[in-house]
């Protein structure tokens, strides 16, 4: 299963576009709102230069990259957490994720409508947020009445549920998003199951354009992501999604004339694989090479089970090489004269950039 990062965000403010640019697919993109009813899915490739650079030592047959599924939920209203604008069914959506992009309008254009008639970031992103905010606090009380009733015999486990409960529903009656409440990991692992949407990892897109009002605007939107601690990627996603539909000789040219000295696209991509808090590691060989993604802080065994499960039940071993290694020392069999090869258990922490082999047994 993939690491699922949801791109969220009033009506009309250019999350199709985004998603198309991502995807360099076809998704449905219009000039109204609810254009996006279902939401669109897409598999988006983490290019790493890594994994090119492992290619001139091995020239391997075939290069896979790891990749994050990006869903395109349909745009939020005031009131979606009340039903408005099919909100039940879009918050729902959310839920389903591992992380969100919450792409915010800076930019003028009469041609294209604001639902509410103005260009102000810092509002929208209120609105969005007050909506996930009273979705939390529903599903907070109503998961409160739900254990209590069912702990007549008074469950120690279900007693620190509801304590814990009662605590983030005081932090969202201030209307505070859960993130921002000191919760310890404890506390966080038992009411993880509820997929709060208020303390999912969120960073801001800024959608602009080339004019002037657009850097006023994402300056005020940096200025409140300050607050939360939460990073900003700036794009134009209409010129970007113009730029990748070119021939490589065109784009280049097209950079080089604007002074555009890389995508906005690939740093929402690098940005949402550290946001998801994922790591990479390596499997080498002649027939392929292949970057896994992984969450960070994962051991051996899971890393064996992300590539096939009978990895994981018949585990040995596995057999560790870090990258710089390799790239310095270019053979398995210098790595190992250089006293560089390791073999670790189940409880090894993959880190980023490790290359393994894993030896098992069925």
């Amino acid at each position: 299963m993939g690491f699922k990062c949801g791109i969220i965000g009033l009506p009309n403010i250019g999350k199709s576009t985004l998603f198309n640019l991502l995807t360099k697919g076809n998704s449905e993109v219009a000039n109204f709102p609810f254009c996006t009813i279902k939401p669109n899915i897409g598999i988006v490739p983490v290019f790493d230069e890594r994994i090119n650079n492992l290619n001139k030592i091995i020239s391997t047959q075939k290069i896979v990259h790891a990749f994050i599924e990006f869903i395109d939920i349909a745009g939020l209203v005031k009131g979606a957490s009340k039903g408005e604008g099919l909100g039940n069914q879009f918050l729902s959506n959310i839920r389903d994720t591992d992380a969100i992009a919450h792409v915010v309008r800076c930019f003028k254009n009469d041609n294209i409508t604001h639902i509410y008639n103005r260009v102000q970031p810092t509002k929208d992103v209120d609105i969005i947020n007050s909506e996930l905010i009273l979705s939390d606090f529903d599903l907070c009380e109503k998961t409160i009445l739900h254990l209590q009733k069912k702990n007549l015999l008074k469950n120690n486990e279900t007693e620190k549920k509801i304590n814990v409960l009662k605590k983030c529903m005081d932090h969202l009656k201030k209307f505070l998003m859960l993130k921002t409440l000191n919760l310890n990991k404890d506390e966080k692992q038992l009411i993880r199951y509820l997929r709060f949407l208020t303390l999912k990892p969120t960073m801001y897109i800024a959608n602009i354009n080339e004019e002037k009002d657009s850097f006023y605007f994402l300056d005020q939107l940096n200025n409140m992501a300050k607050k939360e601690s939460a990073i900003v990627v700036p794009i134009n996603a209409s010129l970007e999604l113009d730029l990748i539909q070119m021939r490589n000789e065109e784009q280049k040219s097209f950079m080089q004339e604007f002074n555009i000295k890389t995508l906005g696209l690939n740093k929402i991509i690098s940005s949402s694989y550290k946001l998801l808090n994922l790591i990479t590691f390596f499997t080498v060989g002649k027939k392929e090479i292949r970057a896994w993604e992984i969450l960070n802080g994962s051991t051996s065994i899971q890393a064996a089970h992300k590539i096939h499960s009978d990895f994981s039940k018949g585990f040995i071993r596995a057999q560790i090489i870090k990258y710089v290694d390799f790239i310095k020392y270019k053979s398995e069999a210098k790595i190992k004269e250089m006293g560089k090869f390791r073999t670790e258990g189940k409880q090894y922490y993959i880190q980023d950039g490790d290359i393994i082999h894993f030896l098992f047994n069925i």
